[in-house]
């Protein structure tokens, strides 16, 4: 029998083993997005409880929490952080085959020096721990990222943001960790919502330009595209139900923009074309600035809206959603491609069962001289448990060139998430190292371990140019 997560965790056979302690784990980490806040990194937060740091706003724990049964009192609502914390323990106890039983306790291997189990009986040990830790001096939000061996990171940033920050995290030299902003234009573009205009109103400030027609929110977009990239900008991120390609879009974005700002709500045929236009001129922008454009699609979001009433949005009341239609993936990516303006693309969608569709779609615009042009993005979400990593890493490598992989990324908001790199790393290690003791790659070494080391780090450094 195995010992419970030991230094040889996930990996089985000796390839792996090698694979992943010769190469893999020495690797930094660039982590291309993350949902962390710059003002925490600028501030060296320190997080008083393990509950701040653990419970804070992670909805991953949140949504099993209550599978368990434990009331929301104890989840998001007023109880102590000690109650909390004791109740989080007592699910996590049961969690078996869950990632969040193998993240839980890397993380108070790496960060916190404990080698237990935590569950309802340990929890009171686990506590005094990790508080203790917390109250040390060298664990604030920077040298959680510096203990991480990050090198660079990008959070996710509106538009309209004045990236505050981010201006004090450049200027200040006692950080030698690279936090740059990362464009994420949802609400520019949710032409649909109820509160669009209020938003538009946000934008024009931070533009300092009147938006009265698509033309002008274009410019608009444009010109803090301008200001991010002075920050040190070089990728977008888009949260979308699916990538639309609605003909006619462009004729017909004017129309529909200048109806809304009149208070006439679009129909759903015109908000896919409203989206599709925007997505390809914001495309062509990118493909001009030469960023990289990520696409994260295949999201119902706020199921339950008695909690998202209570709660908010990111409460845990998220899923999968079914229709994610490639055929229409594949002519956006087309558009953009026939006049060569088709960014380097990074393709993610929650719904596993796209992963062959999405290796079809993106083999057919490879080229221009760059390794992986269009990539599919790391298992995300639900899909970042070993299952569904494997499953992402074999359908990569059967269709396209897994070498060329750009790895792995957070996606957290968590400062402690970081193991989730390790876990992906293991995982990969792993299936390589399978393929070559069942004889279906050949064992060398050299080459071996500099496909790990690109997969884990210098291909996402020379992807995107930081």
């Amino acid at each position: 029998m195995r010992k419970f997560m030991d230094e040889d965790f996930l990996l089985e056979t000796e390839t792996a083993v090698k694979l992943y302690h010769c190469y893999a784990e020495k690797m930094p980490i660039m982590d291309y997005h993350c949902h962390i806040a710059p003002q925490e990194i600028y501030e060296d937060r320190h997080f008083d409880t393990i509950t701040e740091l653990w419970l804070g706003a992670d909805h991953y724990k949140w949504r099993l929490m209550r599978w368990a049964g434990i009331e929301e009192r104890y989840i998001t609502g007023d109880a102590s952080d000690k109650e909390k914390f004791m109740k989080w323990a007592q699910a996590l106890g049961g969690a078996v085959g869950n990632p969040l039983y193998h993240w839980c306790h890397l993380e108070l291997q790496r960060y916190f020096g404990y080698h237990g189990i935590l569950n309802a009986r340990t929890a009171e040990e686990v506590w005094n721990l990790c508080n203790a830790k917390l109250r040390q001096e060298d664990f604030g939000a920077r040298n959680l990222i510096r203990k991480s061996n990050v090198t660079l990171l990008c959070t996710t940033d509106d538009p309209a943001d004045s990236l505050e920050w981010h201006r004090k995290l450049a200027e200040d030299k006692s950080f030698e960790v690279k936090v740059l902003p990362a464009w994420r234009p949802d609400k520019a573009l949710a032409i649909g919502k109820e509160d669009y205009k209020e938003y538009l109103l946000k934008l024009e400030e931070a533009a300092g330009m009147k938006i009265g027609s698509f033309t002008q929110l274009m410019e608009a977009l444009d010109k803090r595209m301008d200001y991010f990239a002075s920050m040190g900008c070089k990728v977008s991120d888009h949260g979308l139900p699916y990538v639309m390609y609605a003909p006619s879009c462009i004729e017909n974005a004017e129309r529909i923009f200048r109806g809304r700002l009149a208070g006439s709500m679009p129909s759903p045929a015109e908000e896919a074309q409203f989206m599709t236009a925007c997505m390809l001129e914001l495309g062509r922008k990118y493909h001009k600035k030469n960023w990289v454009m990520q696409l994260h699609y295949g999201v119902k979001r706020d199921n339950n809206k008695r909690l998202f009433r209570a709660v908010g949005a990111d409460a845990g009341v998220d899923c999968i959603d079914n229709y994610t239609p490639s055929a229409q993936l594949a002519d956006f990516l087309n558009a953009l491609d026939e006049t060569a303006q088709l960014p380097k693309t990074i393709v993610y969608s929650l719904n596993p069962i796209d992963n062959a569709a999405i290796g079809s779609v993106i083999g057919c615009f490879q080229g221009d001289g760059c390794i992986g042009k269009v990539q599919q993005g790391s298992a995300w979400w639900f899909n970042d448990h070993k299952n569904g990593m494997e499953e992402q890493l074999k359908n990569l490598a059967a269709s396209g060139l897994l070498s060329s992989f750009i790895g792995m990324l957070t996606d957290s908001r968590s400062f402690l998430s970081y193991v989730r790199h390790e876990y992906f790393r293991r995982i990969l290690c792993n299936l390589i190292g399978g393929f070559v003791e069942r004889g279906e790659y050949p064992d060398d070494e050299e080459v071996l371990g500099g496909m790990i080391e690109r997969i884990c780090y210098h291909n996402a450094k020379a992807y995107f140019g930081f």
